[in-house]
């Protein structure tokens, strides 16, 4: 079995994310450590639902925990081959998967990557999620209003970053030119744009001197999130972890990196089932599953322990 684990960027956050891990042992730890960047136990603080899910820092720092914690699922299993990608935020955790930061150097890092982006832009900020259209046209549109084209999930579906005041308007343009979906998303942040060139320069430098890890042998194969290239060199591979801040991230280039890869079956960590969803169209025949299509740790265990 060659298993693809892809790690959700923000947007899917919600009260019962962590249903499926917050008893299991291994995942323990993880948790200990998010709580004092959070002020709270992320488990509690998930459970309280409400506005709080999706401010930036947290969001960003609850999806790494949820990553982190569902990881601890697939590390019990036995005999995969395993390629890591991860969305947005979702690429830092996944480089705590891959065994390159400790859990705690890693939610520092969540914490770090928040404060920093932030810093750059103010309030009145965001994203929105258009597809059915062609990207050069959706990113032409865009541009006219001051915006910029954030993420190319698929040929016809990106993500584009911009002021608020322009991405309703945007939207709106977008349906009466015949998008299937044009949606503002609950992410308060123009992410992978212009807009946010010194929180990459400032991350940058964060991540120069945080102290990686040598990964335990064997170890997964680690896919760039900027654009899908395996990660080989640390120093250029931190090099993309940063750029992709304040760059379009090509996601379409990761699914196709996981599927030259072999992935014979994926499996989504983290809130939601926006990956899974693009995966079963990237990778037609592929078994595709969200954690969080599962009721219980066994069922996972079962899943993954089974045939192709």
């Amino acid at each position: 079995m060659t298993l693809a684990v892809l790690l959700s960027g923000q947007g899917g956050q919600h009260p019962e994310m962590f249903a499926l891990t917050a008893d299991h042992p291994p995942a323990q730890a993880i948790f200990a450590a998010a709580t004092p960047l959070l002020g709270q136990d992320p488990r509690d603080f998930a459970r309280a639902g409400g506005p709080a899910l999706h401010v930036n820092r947290a969001g960003q720092i609850l999806c790494c925990v949820a990553g982190l914690a569902a990881w601890t699922l697939v590390a019990e299993a036995q005999g995969a081959r395993i390629v890591l990608a991860g969305y947005s935020i979702g690429d830092l955790a996944a480089w705590g998967c891959a065994g390159r930061f400790s859990p705690a150097t890693l939610l520092a890092l969540a914490a770090a990557r928040a404060e920093a982006m932030d810093a750059a832009v103010g309030p009145g900020y965001g994203l929105a999620g258009i597809r059915g259209l062609p990207a050069d046209r959706v990113a032409a549109m865009a541009q006219a209003r001051s915006c910029h084209l954030a993420i190319r999930n698929a040929a016809d579906s990106v993500v584009v970053g911009g002021p608020d005041a322009a991405l309703e308007p945007l939207c709106r343009e977008a349906m009466a030119a015949g998008a299937a979906r044009a949606v503002v998303l609950p992410v308060h942040i123009p992410s992978h744009t212009p807009l946010l060139a010194e929180a990459a320069a400032r991350f940058r430098a964060q991540l120069a001197a945080a102290e990686a890890v040598a990964p335990a042998r064997p170890a997964p194969r680690l896919l760039s999130g900027l654009d899908g290239a395996p990660v080989f060199d640390l120093a250029a591979g931190l090099d993309k972890l940063a750029g992709q801040i304040a760059q379009t991230i090509d996601w379409a280039a990761c699914l196709t990196g996981v599927r030259e890869y072999g992935a014979t079956r994926v499996l989504e960590l983290g809130p939601g089932h926006a990956l899974a969803t693009m995966a079963r169209d990237a990778l037609p025949g592929v078994p595709v599953h969200a954690v969080e299509d599962f009721r219980s740790v066994a069922g996972v265990a079962r899943w993954l322990a089974g045939p192709d």
